[in-house]
């Protein structure tokens, strides 16, 4: 794009329906770039996932957690998070350790090298929404969560599993 050009956000005083239809569809490509970005880096970087970062710092900040603890916290089902783990186990980043007599009772830690990428990996994309949600007021935070529940049902993707 050149210097000249402006963004679909850019300069627009008054904005037609199809402006803002526009700006809506550039928004969120903007969105999705900016998750394929940190992705992009991790696996460079680190050669692990946006989600599997996201269970590395879970346990960092937390503890030995379990499966289901884990998926309470980085906002996933529980049966996501049993893949993730497989994958963060078979890169020696994780490890599961079994905590009562019966040893049905399983919990989640970090290994040495687990802790190390967790310490240096960063904040995942998703910490970062969180963070800039909490200052926003009760009003403009719920504007948006009817904005996208809006958004989901139009792309009938409501009942898809988060990964």
């Amino acid at each position: 794009m050149s210097n000249n050009q402006q963004t679909p956000s850019q300069g627009m005083t008054s904005e037609t329906p199809q402006d803002q239809i526009k700006e809506i569809i550039y928004l969120i490509r903007r969105l999705m770039q900016a998750g394929e970005l940190y992705t992009k880096e991790l696996n460079k970087k680190y050669q692990v996932s946006a989600p599997q970062v996201n269970c590395l710092i879970a346990l960092y900040e937390n503890g030995p957690l379990s499966l289901s603890q884990i998926a309470r916290l980085i906002m996933v089902k529980s049966s996501t998070v049993t893949g993730i783990i497989d994958r963060l186990e078979q890169k020696g980043l994780v490890r599961r350790v079994r905590i009562s007599p019966d040893r049905r009772m399983i919990t989640i830690e970090l290994t040495e090298a687990g802790n190390a990428l967790a310490q240096h990996a960063p904040s995942p994309i998703q910490q970062k929404i969180v963070d800039g949600l909490k200052r926003l007021p009760k009003s403009e935070t719920e504007m948006i969560v009817d904005g996208l529940n809006k958004l989901t049902r139009m792309l009938d993707v409501q009942d898809l599993e988060v990964e």
